[in-house]
C-alpha cells in the first residue's frame, strides 16, 4: 500500500501537496563520483568586487555543457569541471541529489542525474507546497545536470529564510528534497557539484566522460549583480588542471531599492524665519508652503520665541497662514528674558534658581499661539546652547537639570531638545541616559555645523524621532547658484540616509535661501552671479522643492543604495527612496553631483514589477520641470542622469 501511495504522489498529473513532501523525502539518494578540474577567480570592475555575476563555461566541443557560478560579495567564484567517469559510473537511474550549498545564502546548485532522454521541469516549494519557483528546462540527454536557484520567487522577489523543497520532474518520473534558505550565512561558498556533464555517445567500456579542454567563458548579469557589468566572453580557453581565471569588466552602477526595507517615518522639510528679518509676506508663505509648480511646498515652519512677549503678536499672522496649509510649526529661542539671567565671565545663561519661571516663559508663548490661532507643534528649549558667548548658554549639566526637573512643566507642545549646532552627543546623551530627563523629552533636534551628520542609535533606543532643525550653505552667493544648490541636495540626501526625520533650512526668505528678498551678498564670491529678485523661488528653493513637494509628512524612507558608492571629489551619483504606506505611491530621489552625464541603473525590490515613473528635475536649465513618464518592467531600468541634476521619480 506504501508503495501504491509513493507511485501516486509521484505522478505527473497528481496534485503536490506537503504531505508528498514529508513522504518523499525518505527516497534514497547517492553521490556521483568523478574527477574535476577546479577554477576559481574574482570579477572585478575598476577596483570594485562585483557581487552576483554569473560566470558560466561552455564546453566547445559539446556547446549543451554548461558550467556556471555566481560571485560572493568579494567578487570571488569557483567552479569544478567534470572531467571524467568510468563506464560504470554513468548513471544508470534517476537520481535528485542534494543542493549545495545547504544551507544557502545567495545561490544554491541543485543537481542531478538522467538514465534516459526526458523533458525536465525543476520546481521549488515552499513549507507549504505552495509553489515559489519554476524551472521549465526542456529536453535534455543521459547525464548530469545542475539547476541553479538564486533564491529568488517567479516574480522576480527575494524569497524569506526557511525550509523550502525542490522537486525533479523528468518524465514520468519524480523526486523531492529539502534545502535550507538563510539570509545571515556570509562569505565564499564554493560550489563544486554546479555543472551540467551529458554522458557522452561512445561504447560502454571504453574511458567516457568531458575531457578536459577547450572552453568559452562568459561573464554576464543575473538579477542581483551589482554593479551591473557588460558581459565579457573569453573564447578557446584550454583548461586541464587547476587555475584562476580573473576578469576585469565594465560597469553600471546600481541603485537597488528595496520597498518592504523601512526606517524613519518623514515629519517633513522646512526652513525658518529669524527674528532680524522681516516677517515672511502672504504671497512669500504661499510660495513657500503650497505644492504646486512653482512653488517649494514646505512642511514645516520655524520661528523664533522672542524674549520680549510684546513682539510675539508679529508672528501670528505668517503662522497662522502656513498652519491653514498644513504647515507645523515649530520654534526656538535664542535669549532668555532679562529678568531670569545672569552673566558668568562672557557667558549670559539662565540663573539656576529661575529654572521654573523660564518654564513657565515658555510655557506663556506656547499659549499665547494657540489663543491666536496658531497651535506650536514642536518647542526647543534653547538654540544652539553652545554659543554662550552670541546669546543664552547651557552647559550639559545646566540642560540635564532643566530637562529632568522642570521640562515636564512645559504643556500644549512636544518638547524638543537639546538643539546643539553640530548636534553634539555630550548634549544629547545625558537627557536620553537619564529616565526623568529622557520622558520629558519628545524630540531630540540639533544642527550639524561642522559635525553631526550621522545616525544616532541612543536616540532610536529611546524611541525618540531626531530632527535637524538648522542648517545654511552658500551664504556668500546667490541662491540661483547651481553648484551651491546641488550641494544642499546633496546634503538634504545625506540628512535623510542619516535616519533623521526632518530637515530644516536655515532662512526662508533670504538672497541666499528659497525665496529671494531682493538684496544681495554684502560680500559676494562671485559679482557676475545672478540674484533673485524679491518673491523668486531660487534654484535652492526648486532642490527643496524636489524633496517637499513630493515626500509628504507620514512618507517613510525605504532601504536604498548605490554600489559603486560615489568616490571622492569626482562626483556621482546617489539615492534616496520613499513610499506612502497609504498609498503605496513610491518617490525617488537622484541627484548626480557630477559635471557630466552618468548612466544609473536601478533595482527595485518588493514593489510593482512594472510600472511607470514621472519625473521631475532641476538642472542648469529645469526648475523642477516635469519629464515624460518612464517606463519600468520587472523592476529595472537603466537611465542617463543629467549633469549637476537632482531628479525625483514619482510612480503611478
Amino acid at each position: 500500500m506504501k508503495k501504491n501511495l509513493l507511485k501516486h504522489l509521484l505522478k505527473p498529473s497528481s496534485s503536490f501537496t506537503y504531505l508528498s513532501l514529508c513522504l518523499i523525502l525518505f527516497m534514497f539518494s547517492s553521490q556521483i563520483n568523478s574527477q574535476t578540474v577546479s577554477v576559481q577567480g574574482r570579477i572585478s570592475a575598476s577596483r570594485f568586487p562585483v557581487k552576483n555575476a554569473m560566470v558560466t563555461f561552455i564546453d566547445e566541443t559539446d556547446t549543451t555543457n554548461k558550467i556556471s557560478a555566481l560571485t560572493d560579495a568579494s567578487g570571488n567564484y569557483q567552479i569544478s569541471i567534470l572531467t571524467s567517469a568510468e563506464s560504470n559510473q554513468l548513471p544508470t537511474k534517476f537520481e535528485l541529489e542534494q543542493s549545495y550549498p545547504n544551507p544557502f545564502s545567495s545561490s544554491a546548485a541543485i543537481p542531478y542525474q538522467l538514465k534516459k532522454e526526458s523533458n525536465v521541469q525543476v520546481t521549488i516549494y515552499d513549507i507549504l507546497g505552495r509553489e515559489v519557483r519554476k524551472f521549465n528546462v526542456g529536453l535534455q540527454s543521459i547525464g548530469v545536470h545542475n539547476v541553479l536557484w538564486d533564491g529568488h520567487n517567479n516574480f522576480g522577489q527575494r524569497v524569506t529564510s526557511g525550509v523550502y523543497f525542490y522537486r525533479l520532474q523528468a518524465g514520468s518520473e519524480s523526486q523531492v528534497k529539502k534545502m535550507i534558505f538563510n539570509e545571515s550565512v556570509k562569505g565564499l561558498v564554493p560550489l563544486p557539484r554546479m555543472y551540467s556533464a551529458v554522458a557522452p555517445k561512445v561504447s560502454i567500456g571504453k574511458r567516457q566522460g568531458i575531457e578536459a579542454g577547450y572552453y568559452t567563458i562568459r561573464v554576464e548579469n543575473s538579477n542581483n549583480t551589482a554593479p551591473l557589468v557588460v558581459s565579457q566572453q573569453l573564447d578557446k580557453v584550454l583548461l586541464q588542471k587547476d587555475t584562476t581565471i580573473n576578469f576585469t569588466v565594465d560597469y553600471t552602477s546600481v541603485a537597488d531599492i528595496d520597498l518592504d526595507s523601512l526606517h524613519q517615518v518623514i515629519r517633513g522639510f522646512g526652513a525658518a524665519s529669524p527674528w532680524y528679518l522681516s516677517v515672511p509676506t502672504d504671497s512669500e508663505i504661499e510660495s513657500a508652503f503650497e505644492t504646486e509648480t512653482g512653488r517649494v511646498g514646505l512642511s514645516i515652519f520655524r520661528i523664533t520665541v522672542e524674549s520680549d512677549s510684546n513682539l510675539w503678536g508679529k508672528w501670528v499672522p505668517s503662522t497662522k497662514k502656513a498652519n491653514e496649509m498644513g504647515a507645523k510649526i515649530i520654534a526656538s529661542p535664542w535669549n532668555a528674558p532679562a529678568r531670569l539671567t545672569e552673566t558668568v565671565g562672557n557667558i549670559t545663561r539662565v540663573r539656576h534658581d529661575k529654572y521654573a519661571e523660564y518654564a513657565a516663559h515658555l510655557n506663556s508663548f506656547i499659549a499665547y499661539m494657540e489663543k491666536n490661532g496658531v497651535p506650536i507643534y514642536g518647542l526647543s528649549v534653547q538654540n544652539e546652547p553652545e554659543y554662550g558667548d552670541q546669546w543664552t548658554g547651557w552647559t550639559p549639566d545646566e540642560m540635564l537639570t532643566f530637562m529632568r526637573d522642570y521640562a515636564n512643566s512645559i504643556t500644549g507642545t512636544r518638547v524638543m531638545a537639546p538643539e546643539s549646532f553640530q548636534f553634539r552627543r555630550n548634549m544629547s546623551d545625558p537627557i536620553l541616559n537619564d529616565s526623568a530627563a529622557s520622558a520629558n523629552t519628545d524630540i531630540i533636534c540639533g544642527h550639524i555645523y561642522g559635525g553631526g551628520l550621522s545616525k544616532y542609535p541612543l536616540a532610536e533606543e529611546k524611541g525618540k524621532e531626531v530632527w535637524m532643525t538648522e542648517y545654511l550653505m552658500g551664504e556668500n552667493n546667490s541662491g540661483n547658484n547651481l553648484q551651491w544648490a546641488i550641494a544642499l541636495a546633496q546634503n538634504i540626501n545625506a540628512v535623510m540616509l542619516a535616519d533623521m526625520n526632518t530637515y530644516v533650512w536655515w532662512t526662508m526668505v533670504r538672497y541666499y535661501g528659497m525665496i529671494g528678498d531682493g538684496t544681495i551678498a554684502s560680500n559676494p564670491q562671485d559679482p557676475r552671479e545672478r540674484y533673485p529678485a524679491k518673491g523668486e523661488v531660487t534654484k535652492k528653493g526648486y532642490v527643496m522643492s524636489q524633496f517637499a513637494r513630493f515626500i509628504r509628512p507620514g512618507y517613510y524612507r525605504v532601504e536604498s543604495g548605490v554600489y559603486p558608492p560615489l568616490l571622492g571629489t569626482a562626483g556621482g551619483v546617489s539615492v534616496s527612496a520613499y513610499e506612502d504606506p497609504v498609498s503605496s505611491k513610491t518617490v525617488i530621489i537622484v541627484i548626480n553631483t557630477s559635471s557630466s552625464s552618468k548612466e544609473q541603473a536601478f533595482r527595485i525590490h518588493n514593489g510593482s514589477m512594472s510600472t511607470t515613473f514621472t519625473p521631475y528635475t532641476t538642472s542648469e536649465s529645469k526648475n523642477c520641470e516635469k519629464g515624460e513618464d518612464i517606463s519600468i518592467t520587472d523592476g529595472n531600468l537603466t537611465l542617463t542622469v543629467e549633469p549637476s541634476s537632482i531628479t525625483t521619480f514619482i510612480s503611478n
